[in-house]
């Protein structure tokens, strides 16, 4: 036992001064890089891969602008929360806007027996503000940065080559919280902070009759300032100050809670204000849970998707997409585990085929970032996009280390969850792929669109879950290049 041992040390060493040693190396027989490979697990080699394949774009942002939702997470276990508020484990219910403790429970049972994330408007402010209160005094409770903008705003700027600028409604706590590297306008300060409460759990949690599948966490807030997306447009009159050459939006979703009627209007409202953004700038628009299916419908169709430039969402912000739209695999009422690579690839081809860039459309749509637990695609019409190899290996390295909240990822800390063969399509004839973790990023072709698809090392005790889409979008974005039209 102690020979083996003393030989896969060694090919350990070795293999640590071959990669220190990059490009100088001289040629080596296949015997030995075989003896090598064969000494690391399919996790070190994914990531020995993923080393080799993130590079820096040829032509790198330099200053990004993001809005327009923010606020001062406050994260704990969802369990002890409901435990001291003296709410009893019962049946699971999903309610698309929560008006009561009762709801709270029901809804919060409902989607950590299934183990999705969701986040729900809460409509009673009295309600929600003990809630909140009880949530901040708890021991275990922790405050961080919240909100997609503020989020993606914040990953950005561990980057010191990159200005960033962040408009939201941002509060003192919050702006305390913030990266010195980021920008706050004047105009954006409000005198007290919008809070979420981020209930997580862990896999294999349980709370009466319920167990989590995996990991996930339970969002839920009273938030009116980005609830009407109040700073839209001061973000987007800040724009030409800034001078930014990328634009990253979110925050639609949090419209939701207001009446069909006023969000409607709102609605439109955005669309005029996105419209007045240069065309030479790109935008991404990172998307969140919605419940409406009215809402979203109108958010792809009344002009805003034609609006911008790339998309970021993960499995149960597509589904809903394509449920809302009459896409494909409209009538799959949810995923059933890992989510199916041909029925996503089909609805994400599907998206853009439909709404993005062709010859007779007016519309700048032309990458979307899918991210789910076990693996990521990259869809691009071709063209318009570069460097995402590297982009989609980048965002799915630091789902692995934001999760288990570590510097680098450490492969004895995560594991392998995504199919190892897959087709690439449930609709048309597909290619058949089997997945090599000496080569984590699979790349394949559809009718001028380009798919980039590699696993995730998913984190086997994850640390904080929030946020964790967001951290995806933002490294992918930064690894990509968007070619000058």
């Amino acid at each position: 036992m102690w020979q083996r041992s003393v030989c896969v040390g060694l090919l350990a060493l070795a293999l640590g001064y071959l990669c220190l040693l990059g490009p100088e190396l001289p040629q080596l027989p296949g015997s030995l890089l075989g003896a090598l490979r064969r000494g690391r697990s399919a996790e070190g080699r994914t990531l020995a891969g993923w080393q080799a394949a993130i590079v820096r774009p040829g032509r790198a942002w330099a200053r990004v602008a993001v809005g327009v939702n923010a606020c001062v997470d406050v994260v704990l276990s969802g369990v002890k929360l409901l435990e001291a508020l003296g709410l009893e484990p019962g049946d699971g219910k999903n309610h698309a806007v929560l008006t009561s403790g009762q709801d709270l429970r029901e809804a919060f049972a409902h989607f950590m027996e299934k183990g999705a994330a969701a986040e729900r408007f809460f409509s009673d402010a009295d309600a929600f503000h003990r809630i909140a209160r009880a949530a901040a005094e708890h021991p275990g409770a922790q405050l961080y940065v919240g909100g997609n903008a503020a989020l993606i705003g914040q990953k950005l700027a561990t980057n010191p080559d990159l200005k960033i600028l962040l408009c939201g409604p941002v509060g003192p706590k919050l702006h305390e919280l913030l990266d010195d590297n980021v920008v706050v306008p004047p105009e954006s300060m409000q005198e007290r902070d919008e809070f979420h409460l981020i209930l997580e759990y862990q896999a294999g949690e349980e709370w009466g009759r319920v167990r989590a599948p995996n990991a996930n966490r339970f969002i839920f807030s009273h938030d009116l300032s980005n609830g009407a997306l109040n700073m839209l447009e001061v973000f987007v009159s800040s724009l030409e100050e800034f001078q930014p050459d990328l634009v990253v939006l979110s925050g639609l979703h949090m419209m939701e809670g207001q009446s069909k009627e006023a969000r409607q209007r709102r609605l439109m409202e955005a669309v005029a204000s996105i419209s007045d953004i240069p065309t030479d700038i790109p935008i991404h628009l990172e998307l969140a849970s919605m419940t409406d299916q009215d809402f979203m419908s109108n958010i792809v169709h009344q002009q805003v998707f034609p609006l911008v430039n790339s998309l970021g969402l993960n499995e149960q912000e597509l589904l809903f997409l394509t449920q809302a739209a009459a896409g494909p695999h409209a009538s799959l009422a949810a995923w059933s585990g890992v989510p199916d690579v041909g029925v996503v690839s089909d609805i994400l081809f599907w998206i853009l085929k439909e709404h993005g860039k062709t010859a007779d459309r007016a519309s700048d749509l032309t990458r979307i970032h899918f991210h789910t637990l076990a693996y990521h695609i990259l869809v691009t019409v071709d063209g318009y996009w570069g460097n995402q190899v590297a982009a989609v290996a980048a965002g799915a390295r630091a789902a692995g280390t934001q999760a288990c909240a570590t510097d680098t990822i450490d492969t004895s800390k995560v594991f392998l969850k995504a199919p190892l063969e897959f087709v690439t399509s449930q609709l048309e004839a597909p290619a058949k792929i089997s997945l090599n973790p000496d080569e984590p990023v699979v790349h394949w072709h559809r009718e001028g669109v380009s798919f980039h698809f590699t696993p995730v090392l998913v984190c086997k005790d994850p640390v904080r879950t929030v946020g964790l889409g967001d951290a995806i979008s933002a490294e992918g974005l930064l690894y990509s290049e968007a070619y000058p039209q």
